[in-house]
């Protein structure tokens, strides 16, 4: 080991000085010396020539957008209704100036200025913790049950061929605003797969007594029968089933697989109960 830390020593000082023929022949009688790769002795040549040498500490750097800009920032994300940063800094200048003129944001002329500067990354950047905290968790609210499991049976991805209006999906959407804890409003989608009709109605709570009576109402608004549901195994699955005694009504609970429908729905919840 000695050996070669000498011989390391003594050419890499030849090896900085020499044109690129030369390092080549110098790579390869260090690599027949020592067992090494090139790869290996051009990294020992290198790192021997600076070792002798001080590495220099970087200094960081002083950062330009400091917490100063965080607060109007943060109220100018929310007042834009929480756009990205690509849809923020093209108008800034003019939400910052809408702000201004009605007294919503006080600001000195350097935040301003920082804020008008900003780019889209930065943006981003500086509101990630922001994002993180509303980040809403915990949304789902279907759990998986044993109930009625026998009673209601599963339809699988192949059987998803109706083309009749009359089959439909059913599915809560829940309005807990972020916090699924206690008891808060529900909305009960219905939604026809073959002609897309789409009944809406409110719920206090996901109580299966509520859920009954808004299948029935659904149901009278129809303007064609009522064929086919299928839900999720939660608790509009209860109501189900007693729509399966029903004349020409069909009744099925999800199963592991996911029908083509399902996008559909939740497709069309995100775009109604959004507005």
């Amino acid at each position: 080991m000695a050996h070669k830390r000498a011989v390391t020593k003594a050419m890499a000082e030849r090896y900085r000085r020499a044109d690129k023929a030369e390092k080549g022949r110098m790579l390869t009688e260090l690599s027949a010396l020592t067992g090494w790769s090139r790869g290996h002795a051009r990294q020992v040549l290198t790192g021997a020539r600076e070792a002798g040498a001080q590495r220099r500490c970087r200094v960081p750097r002083v950062p330009v957008y400091g917490r100063e800009i965080l607060e109007p920032l943060t109220k100018i994300w929310a007042a834009m209704g929480g756009a990205c940063g690509k849809r923020m800094a093209p108008f800034m200048s003019e939400v910052v100036g809408a702000l201004r003129r009605h007294g919503e944001l006080d600001v000195a002329e350097d935040v301003e200025d920082k804020l008008l500067r900003a780019s889209p990354a930065t943006l981003d950047r500086l509101l990630r913790p922001e994002r993180q905290r509303l980040k809403v968790r915990g949304r789902h609210g279907t759990k998986p049950g044993t109930l009625l499991r026998r009673q209601i049976p599963i339809r699988t991805f192949a059987e998803w061929n109706e083309r009749i209006p009359g089959f439909c999906e059913i599915d809560l959407v829940g309005h807990e605003g972020g916090d699924p804890s206690g008891q808060f409003c529900q909305t009960l989608d219905l939604t026809c797969v073959f002609s897309g009709w789409v009944e809406l109605e409110a719920l206090p709570n996901k109580a299966q007594v509520w859920v009954h009576d808004a299948l029935e109402e659904m149901a009278d608004r129809l303007p064609f029968p009522l064929r086919g549901l299928d839900s999720d195994i939660q608790t509009e699955s209860r109501p189900v089933g007693a729509w399966i005694v029903r004349p020409a009504t069909q009744g099925s609970r999800g199963s592991g697989a996911r029908p083509p429908s399902l996008d559909l729905r939740s497709e069309r919840n995100a775009r109604l109960l959004a507005c």
